[in-house]
């Protein structure tokens, strides 16, 4: 938690979000949460956090009861742990005995293992031998249960509160589809030995009593598990680049108590302490130089493959490593404070903002749901209405909630924009917020302030010119002879 400084003082606090399956969850929370007097809420369903910031008079709203009003709604909160890396990577850290992606990987393979021979039983006459439905409706049913058991689960979660997500369009679209497909083998004509479903373009009505659409409930259960994993494995190293930026600094350091030196966990260093950084080390926090002399190379924090030169006076930055000789430094940011973990903290930040296209796309997905589920209730009543039969209306609505299933509106670019800031992270590369990265299609100059952003790093011989009479090979032994014994780069 901080307190801003601006003119209207406001209480930040930031929120860890299990449970959300989909754009409209986080929308739904957001709303939830801005509806409290002088808060206002930003929930992102990529990063799973919501950023919420509360007017300074609005003193009776504290973490718990944020943390209220978000479990009212059906999901989970809490506040993260502080000491422990940022990560994006799971949405329940109380579940890590099991892992999520793990998990989706595992539930995949074993839908698309079963759906593949559904959907080529249904799409190719020539495979349908005798009683081929009876293989299909073995195949389909674990998919539709089992494979699609957190779209069943979400949805009930978000009915018992009320409320409408994607997950509830695939749920009762899967749901509708295998239960016709049921009825039309048991109670229809579906199920007769000999029945075949022929390919043809032309569109012929009928009563329905005859089709079967489990490749349909397989297929998209099973596509729409590829997204969910597709999409936790991309938070996962998204997260992974945040908690490499951090594991950048030092474990230990040695600290100076009474002139004797004394190796500690970094954790329990604290500002004022007195610390020895030696050749090769990496300076454990942020501190001014007391002293020694040396050169400190900062090409992580600068991009400059040229050591600096410190000396008594001169400030120091963690994670940075002690090139030269013995230094003594005295802390003067730890933690949170230092310059490393604000770096990580900006991408996080960077993570957690919306662009305007996710934005959009967040209202869409809000309002979405309910229409498609309004649409297909209307589409019922009016086939009933114009007198086509029970069979025919449901299978009318049920092809409206089946197509409707777009979960890659509210996860794209949400999930775009994480992907982007973390690998960013990983190549040195400080992406501010999620807007400069949509800015990025309007650039057409860039602007380079140092060589060290657009060469290698490490500087190379590619020429050696003689003076007239001297002999290029000689000229490059003698330097080389003269530089063997130097640290200059």
């Amino acid at each position: 938690m901080t307190v801003s400084g601006t003119s209207a003082p406001t209480t930040d606090f930031e929120l860890e979000i299990n449970g959300m399956t989909c754009a409209s969850c986080a929308n739904r929370i957001e709303r939830k949460l801005n509806k409290l007097d002088g808060v206002a809420a930003t929930v992102n369903y990529a990063t799973e956090k919501a950023k919420i910031s509360v007017a300074a008079d609005s003193t009776d709203i504290d973490a718990s009861v944020l943390i209220a009003t978000v479990e009212s709604a059906g999901y989970g909160a809490k506040e993260p742990r502080r000491e422990a890396a940022p990560s994006s990577a799971s949405p329940d850290a109380d579940a890590d005995v099991s892992d999520p992606v793990a998990l989706l990987k595992r539930r995949l393979l074993v839908s698309t293992l079963l759906t593949v021979p559904v959907v080529l039983l249904a799409m190719v006459p020539a495979l349908q031998f005798e009683s081929w439905q009876w293989l299909s409706l073995t195949l389909a049913a674990p998919v539709v249960v089992w494979g699609a058991a957190p779209f069943h689960r979400a949805a009930w979660t978000n009915a018992r509160h009320g409320a409408a997500t994607m997950d509830t369009l695939v749920s009762i679209g899967t749901l509708a589809a295998f239960g016709w497909s049921l009825y039309a083998l048991f109670l229809g004509t579906a199920g007769e030995p000999g029945m075949t479903h022929a390919f043809s373009f032309a569109i012929e009505r009928t009563d329905g009593l005859g089709n079967i659409y489990l490749e349909a409930a397989a297929g998209v259960t099973t596509f729409i598990l590829a997204g969910r994993y597709f999409e936790a494995r991309s938070k996962r190293r998204a997260g992974a680049a945040l908690t490499a930026l951090l594991e950048l600094g030092a474990k230990e350091v040695a600290v100076l108590r009474d002139e004797v030196e004394i190796r500690i966990p970094i954790d329990e260093l604290a500002v004022g302490d007195l610390f020895v950084v030696r050749p090769g080390e990496k300076v454990a926090t942020d501190g001014i130089v007391e002293e020694g002399s040396s050169a400190i190379d900062a090409a992580m924090l600068t991009g400059e493959s040229v050591p600096v030169e410190v000396a008594p006076g001169d400030a120091v930055t963690g994670a940075t490593v002690n090139a030269g000789g013995r230094i003594v430094v005295r802390a003067t940011r730890v933690g949170a404070d230092t310059q490393l973990a604000q770096m990580a903290r900006l991408v996080e930040e960077a993570q957690t903002g919306k662009a305007a296209a996710q934005r959009l796309a967040d209202r869409i997905s809000g309002i979405f749901v309910p229409i498609v589920i309004a649409l297909s209730a209307i589409t019922l009543g009016f086939w009933l209405g114009a007198g086509a039969g029970t069979a025919t209306a449901f299978t009318a609505a049920v092809a409206v909630l089946i197509i409707a299933c777009p979960c890659a509106l509210g996860l794209a670019t949400p999930t775009a924009l994480m992907v982007g800031t973390g690998r960013g992270a990983q190549l040195g590369i400080l992406i501010k917020g999620p807007e400069v990265l949509e800015s990025t299609r309007r650039i057409d100059t860039i602007v380079l302030d140092k060589t060290g952003t657009v060469t290698t790093g490490s500087m190379t011989l590619t020429d050696v010119i003689a003076a007239p009479g001297e002999d290029a090979d000689e000229i490059a032994r003698l330097a080389g002879a003269l530089e063997y014994a130097s640290e200059h780069p």
